[in-house]
């Protein structure tokens, strides 16, 4: 009897088992089946409403296109400007720059200036973000579109590298624009006591040899620039020079005290970072210029005892120096020359009897050399891979038939 009992109690427990695997998983109930990984804060099916839960579409894109993906709010983020997610493959512009690491830094620098700073760091919420394929931004429709535009301008020319011709000369006095100046058409500055003029290829041509005919031009350097579009190139002259700052006691020396040296950068430093438009037929760039000169080193006697002379005195350098800052952006054709009037700053080379040579100082009775400063920025086509990049030097046959 015992036996037959169990054996009943087993066929009933294998047939509950049997109908509890076979029972579908969206059936409801104190009997429904539920896998281990089950949360109940994980939605299943339908949200109230009858929506789905919204993510971001990761379908790639073309080049400059903006995937379909979702609205902010299904995200769990704030939109009450309306803000909107998307991603922009940005893939076949990064894949072709190779000289630098992050070439999708520039694509975020780019949007800033566009857009402003403040624009993403204030209401409404606002995200930036990108990697080595792809940008991802969250922003309002109009901001949207502002962003495609700069994309589209990166990845429309696939990193294409661009020559620009860039000089910069110099002239003693600025009477200089006595006779060119039919020839200068002025274009905005920001900058207090800078000017900008925007000349016809051969205007420019005609301005540079009038400046050449006078005694007191110098060309300082002449270089052309081979740039990735959208981002950086880097000219300078710029030199350590060393000078004693201050005295450290040192009782364990045989002085009694040791020399504190420190460097100051002196020389001449320009970033150009230009971008063309979609069409190919304007440029935006943004210039930065920094000129640091040390006018003269003024030496200081100061009282340093030890223990063998209690007025033993030693001398330190105070630098007096001068800075010059520029930061600006422009936008102009491309078959056409952009000129920037600096104003009457500090050389950023040796001229006659001023030095920035390190450790050689000025004349008895010398000053510091100051000259009007000109930028001339010239666009000179698409580089194509096999192009050659003509010499800088001034007597080179490219730089004899142009400006």
């Amino acid at each position: 009897m015992l036996r037959q009992l169990s054996l009943a109690v087993g066929v009933l427990v294998l047939a509950a088992t049997v109908v509890a695997a076979d029972r579908p998983q969206g059936d409801s109930g104190p009997g429904a089946w539920r896998s281990p990984t089950d949360s109940p804060l994980r939605p299943v099916g339908p949200i109230s409403g009858g929506d789905t839960p919204a993510r971001p579409d990761r379908r790639a894109s073309g080049p400059g296109e903006v995937a379909p993906n979702a609205v902010g709010g299904s995200l769990g983020l704030p939109n009450d400007a309306g803000q909107v997610w998307r991603d922009y493959d940005i893939s076949s512009y990064t894949a072709r720059v190779t000289t630098t690491k992050r070439p999708e830094q520039a694509i975020i620098d780019w949007i800033l200036l566009e857009t402003g700073y403040e624009a993403w760091h204030a209401e409404p919420l606002g995200i930036l973000s990108a990697g080595p394929r792809t940008l991802r931004v969250y922003h309002t429709p109009q901001m949207q579109r502002v962003v495609a535009d700069v994309v589209e301008r990166f990845t429309s020319s696939e990193a294409a590298t661009y020559t620009f011709a860039t000089r910069m000369v110099s002239v003693d006095s600025p009477s200089w624009r006595t006779g060119v100046q039919r020839l200068l058409r002025s274009v905005p500055v920001r900058t207090s006591g800078i000017n900008a003029w925007v000349l016809a290829k051969e205007d420019a041509a005609v301005l540079m040899g009038e400046l050449r005919r006078r005694s007191d031009f110098r060309e300082h350097n002449s270089p052309y620039l081979m740039v990735n579009n959208g981002q950086s190139s880097l000219i300078s002259t710029m030199h350590g020079r060393s000078y004693v700052r201050e005295v450290t006691p040192r009782p364990n020396l045989p002085a009694g005290f040791e020399p504190v040296t420190a460097q100051i950068d002196e020389g001449f430093a320009l970033d150009f970072s230009p971008l063309l438009s979609a069409d190919r037929r304007m440029i935006d760039a943004t210039i930065k210029c920094e000129i640091n000169q040390v006018e003269k080193m003024n030496q200081v006697v100061v009282e340093i005892p030890s223990q063998m002379s209690a007025r033993q005195r030693t001398e330190i350098d105070v630098p007096q120096m001068t800075h010059f800052r520029f930061h600006e952006r422009f936008r102009w054709p491309v078959d056409q020359v952009l000129v920037i009037g600096l104003g009457v700053v500090a050389l950023p080379i040796p001229v006659n009897n001023a030095s920035l040579l390190p450790g050689v100082p000025l004349p008895m009775g010398g000053s510091p050399a100051r000259a009007d400063l000109l930028v001339f920025v010239d666009c000179k086509g698409r580089t194509s891979p096999a192009a050659a990049i003509p010499p800088a030097g001034r007597n080179s046959p490219a730089n004899r038939a142009g400006y």
